[in-house]
């Protein structure tokens, strides 16, 4: 291989990818095995990672799954520690699980606030805590936090998780300043609106045969005029997980067909 293309290679690399059960997350982890990184991800249930094992082998990949939900830190703990004993230190995290409750502000309750930014904020900050040591004794580790275009937009019925993003966003760019002298680059992606099977309903064509209101928006909104996919944020993922990344710290990488650079199409 030539000096180039190993700039891009995961070979013998050991990758974490926190809810990688499915969706991006599943994306992701495929797309490190291909570039030859060993992968292993976490899932809160047994049922959920027999169904992810299966799915990964589906695919020809030999993925290590753990029972772990990363919100608390006795068990991340734990999980890190199995990991590098059955496959090495982790050389890249990705801090992908999270979820999103739609609830107007006003009717949101304390609690399912505190569970969003709990998952999409306290969790990454626990995981890379736990791996970074391992990174700054190995002199070298990717942290790639999965962000949203609510790192940097507001949206109605979203409180909880724009402000969990945007927190995220913030976190990525004070790992970068606090561990890049240690060889650790630490940024983000940004997916736009990404077609899985959880945005389908969105999707569906209605009775009279049009496009879901919401599909609409997102394609009017979007100068690639489509949705993404999640073999869209692939090659960026790789990219940010590689040696050809190595001067890059610090930053959101937005995978969203250009939605945030654009102002909108002009009414007819």
């Amino acid at each position: 291989m030539d000096t180039f293309s190993k700039n891009f290679s995961l070979e013998g690399k050991v990758a974490l990818v926190t809810g990688a059960a499915y969706g991006i997350g599943f994306a992701i982890a495929e797309a490190y095995a291909k570039a030859g990184a060993k992968i292993a991800f976490n899932c809160r249930s047994q049922k959920h990672l027999e169904q992810a094992l299966a799915d990964y082998k589906a695919k020809g990949i030999e993925a290590h799954g753990f029972i772990a939900d990363v919100t608390k830190e006795d068990e991340v703990k734990t999980l890190v520690s199995e990991i590098e004993k059955e496959l090495g230190t982790i050389d890249i995290l990705v801090n992908n699980a999270g979820i999103i409750k739609r609830i107007p502000m006003t009717e949101m309750s304390v609690e399912d606030f505190r569970q969003v930014v709990d998952i999409d904020l306290n969790a990454p900050f626990i995981v890379s805590k736990a791996v970074l040591p391992g990174m700054i004794k190995k002199g070298h580790g990717k942290i790639i936090n999965i962000c949203s275009m609510m790192s940097e937009l507001g949206r109605e019925t979203v409180s909880a998780y724009a402000a969990a993003k945007g927190g995220l966003k913030m976190l990525t760019r004070n790992i970068c300043s606090e561990f890049g002298e240690h060889n650790i680059q630490c940024n983000g992606i940004g997916p736009g609106y990404i077609a899985t099977p959880q945005t389908a309903p969105l999707r569906e064509r209605q009775a009279d045969g049009s496009r879901h209101p919401f599909d609409q928006f997102i394609v009017a909104k979007t100068p690639a005029a489509r949705w993404g996919t999640p073999e869209d944020l692939m090659g960026p993922a790789v990219f940010l997980a590689s040696d050809a990344s190595d001067f890059v710290n610090g930053h959101i990488l937005y995978v969203d067909g250009g939605i945030l650079a654009y102002i909108g199409k002009q009414p007819k």
